[in-house]
């Protein structure tokens, strides 16, 4: 049979990939796995308890409403409206299967074939693989010094064939965030040029401040840019019960749940009953886990401030850190892979977020615990003094 040539020439799973790598490490130490930014510890036993009993009712497998359960959709309305200070309402939230699918089924009903999407780098790299399988362009913004994105250099990028802009705050792979202000000048930008602002905020609960993320959605015409995208599975620890939620107009969402319907009919309804427990039972859970996670940031930080065997931390935030290794002769990859084998360090090479080698790598730093953090940098001590020989 013939393949699809755009499925074909796109990368395989770059998660996937640097797991291969662990069979052939040398276990001389315990893995340190700083890949993958799923929670390790478990849902609130509210969450739990909620699940238990959803399973055992009669009905708790159904179908639910394709654009989400009513009470998931207002609960979530009523929090973003609390949370950002302005008016968000259930006809604005449409529930999908996880984040990443928000992400496809909102671009696909923005853009088509030789259409472009502008990614700010380092891009989420599921982002850029799904607009090149759909036969949109991605066109790549390149960050200032600080790895932040502004507008200003956005508008250089912008064609007559754009149709969004995308812009992950906390940055994934960087964990940079962009200011409030920075985001409305991205905003103020896509309404001038008649495109949208597609704003990924997974990680909006891991921030250093419960100051609203932005300010956009107290506009009363919001949604007439903004496409606000989110994930209940790092905030409710809840990643397999795929769940996540457009926040868009009426009008898109009415579009996006055509496609919706065509490749899930609804998202899973153990996860939205899940979402739901996590939203309006488990408040001072989920601020207890994000405190946990912001001391892991600020270790993670602390000892890579003295770039522990030439590496150096480029940026943090959110769940991540974004390092440069040392070794300019030597490509990202090949440095990862004996990060792995060698040393039993797992991370992500920059090359997986990029369209270059740029020497850099993600740490994922959620999901260790403080004396992994120091060990992780004994270990690039060890690796500056000794990689390559």
């Amino acid at each position: 049979m013939r393949l699809n040539p755009r499925t074909v020439r796109e990368i395989d799973s770059p998660i996937g990939t640097a797991y291969e790598l662990l069979d052939h490490r040398c276990k001389e130490r315990e893995l340190l796995d700083l890949a993958q930014a799923a929670p390790q510890y478990p849902a609130a036993p509210e969450v739990v308890e909620h699940i238990a009993a959803v399973a055992r009712n009669a009905h708790g497998a159904d179908y639910v409403e394709l654009e989400g359960l009513p009470l998931l959709r207002d609960a979530f309305a009523a929090e973003l409206s609390h949370a950002y200070r302005g008016r968000v309402h259930q006809d604005h939230v449409l529930v999908t299967a996880g984040c990443n699918q928000a992400f496809c089924l909102a671009t696909s009903a923005l853009a088509g074939p030789g259409d472009e999407v502008v990614l700010a780098l380092p891009y989420y790299f599921n982002h850029d693989m799904w607009l090149r399988l759909n036969g949109i362009r991605p066109t790549y913004l390149e960050p200032g010094p600080d790895l932040v994105p502004t507008a200003a250099a956005a508008e250089a990028v912008i064609t007559a064939r754009t149709r969004a802009i995308v812009l992950v705050s906390p940055g994934n792979p960087s964990g940079v965030t962009i200011s409030a202000e920075g985001i409305a000048e991205f905003a103020e930008l896509a309404a001038r040029h008649d495109i949208a602002l597609v704003l990924d905020e997974t990680y909006r609960s891991f921030r250093d401040t419960v100051e609203p993320a932005h300010t956009l959605f107290a506009d009363p015409a919001w949604d007439r840019t903004l496409v606000s995208l989110h994930s209940f599975s790092k905030d409710l620890a809840i990643p397999g019960y795929r769940v996540g939620a457009v926040v868009a107009s009426p009008e898109l969402n009415r579009e996006i749940a055509k496609l919706l319907d065509c490749v899930a009919i609804c998202a899973p309804r153990v996860g939205q009953e899940a979402a739901w427990a996590g939203l309006t039972r488990a408040q001072q859970w989920r601020s207890d886990r994000a405190a946990e996670v912001a001391a892991k940031r600020h270790r993670f930080t602390a000892v890579m401030a003295d770039r522990p065997g030439g590496f150096e931390l480029l940026s943090g935030g959110g769940f991540f850190g974004w390092v440069r290794h040392p070794f300019p002769g030597r490509s990202t990859d090949d440095v990862v892979r004996e990060l792995a084998i060698r040393y039993d360090t797992l991370v992500i090479p920059g090359t997986a977020f990029q369209p270059d080698d740029r020497g850099t790598f993600r740490v994922s730093f959620g999901n260790v615990e403080h004396a992994d953090l120091t060990d992780f940098a004994a270990r690039l001590a060890t690796v500056g003094a000794t990689f390559g020989r």
